[in-house]
């Protein structure tokens, strides 16, 4: 059975695949890079990091 907070690992890809819909615009930009460009980096960075808490997680409880 998957444990709940494996389901973090959702996150990241909903943002990304989503972003089109919701984040899709030139302005403003963030260093230098249009928005949805921006929105997508910082969400490639964002699932290093939620790996790394599921990772914690689940070296605790196993």
């Amino acid at each position: 059975m998957t444990k709940p907070y494996r389901l973090l690992a959702l996150v990241p890809a909903v943002a990304i695949l989503g972003a089109p819909w919701f984040a899709n615009r030139v302005e403003p930009r963030i260093l230098g890079m249009p928005f949805l460009l921006a929105w997508i980096v910082c969400w490639v960075l964002m699932t290093s990091v939620v790996m790394a808490v599921i990772g914690a997680l689940d070296s605790r409880r196993s």
